[in-house]
């Protein structure tokens, strides 16, 4: 009877043993589940440190808004439309592939959205573009969204000088991740180098880059891109940005000056009630600028600034400056 109380003992231990082992195994799928290749789920902390404010997300935001045309290209080009309850402040069309996801948000204002809007519609979260998204006389500092249960995130590729195209994929990885969705975010990325490899390789060998005068707007001045991802993408296209030594992103000038730098060719960005038509009449008309070689050879290309800014549509930036640099190469 002992002995048989003995083996009786033994059966159950090997049982526990035996238990407690597929349970660990169990937690260990489990772990692998929450960060299966690389992927962030719900349920685990994503931290981010965006423009030194620290942001926390215990899972994906549901109601998000974009503010600005790039960002918002960039969300629907995660796929991230379900996500969305609106969207703002478009500068002109959107790109195209995008299209037929752009008409899934509402739009809820043809700039700013309201606080009061922000809020009626739910909102967990806001996207923006630019620096002004986040004041209060747009729509609130991040610090009252925040204390108003409202996250937030700022592209660092466009407010800091100087950005670069992995800047730009720094931020596209940042919101994959926000989301979720850090496969997509790296597809995505991956299809940006793939498109602009195969333009960049089109691209004619030249001896001397032409000079570039960025023309974005302005009357008695010149208000001109100086070292902002304008800059990159005259280089990448085979230019010099005439203004590029200029400290800061963007940068007010003399006509005078922008004349003595003697542009070949001026880039007309294209956004806002001023259209390109008014811009280059202003140029042809203006006593100064007239007399640049640009002007007189006619030589501009128009830009739109939704692929000027930092976003999804760099390849087609570039093809467009290039195809208007060199055309006989094309």
């Amino acid at each position: 009877m002992k002995k048989k109380l003995i083996w009786t003992f033994m059966f159950f231990s090997m049982l526990l043993v035996l238990a407690a082992c597929s349970n660990k195994d169990t937690e260990n799928e489990d772990e692998k589940d929450v960060t299966k290749n690389g992927q962030t789920e719900q349920g685990e902390k994503v931290v981010i440190d965006n423009n030194d404010f620290i942001i926390e997300y215990d899972e994906a935001p549901k109601r998000a808004i974009s503010l600005n045309q790039h960002v918002t290209e960039i969300m629907l080009a995660l796929g991230l439309e379900d996500s969305m309850v609106g969207t703002a402040y478009l500068d002109d069309k959107i790109y195209k592939p995008l299209q037929e996801a752009y008409e899934e948000v509402p739009v809820l204002a043809e700039q700013y959205p309201s606080k009061e809007q922000v809020i009626e519609v739910e909102a967990d979260f806001l996207y923006g573009g630019w620096s002004s998204a986040f004041t209060e006389k747009s729509i609130a500092t991040r610090e009252e969204l925040k204390e108003l249960g409202i996250d937030s995130y700022l592209q660092m590729s466009s407010t800091k000088v100087a950005p670069t195209l992995e800047d730009i994929y720094t931020d596209i990885r940042n919101i994959a991740k926000i989301f979720r969705i850090e496969e997509r975010g790296e597809e995505l990325v991956g299809q940006m180098n793939q498109d602009i490899k195969e333009i960049t390789a089109e691209l004619p060998e030249v001896k001397e880059p032409l000079e570039v005068l960025v023309f974005d707007s302005g009357e008695t001045e010149v208000f001109t891109a100086t070292q902002n991802f304008m800059n990159t993408l005259v280089t990448m296209a085979g230019g010099h940005n005439i203004f590029s030594d200029v400290e800061g992103n963007w940068a007010t000038v003399s006509k005078e000056d922008a004349v003595d730098r003697q542009p070949e060719v001026i880039v007309v960005i294209d956004y806002g009630s001023t259209t390109v038509e008014q811009k280059i009449n202003f140029l042809k008309s203006d006593p100064a600028l007239s007399q640049t070689p640009a002007v007189q050879n006619e030589k501009f290309i128009t830009l739109p600034l939704s692929a000027a800014s930092e976003g999804v549509r760099v390849a087609e930036a570039v093809e467009i400056l290039a195809k208007g640099f060199y055309p006989d190469a094309y």
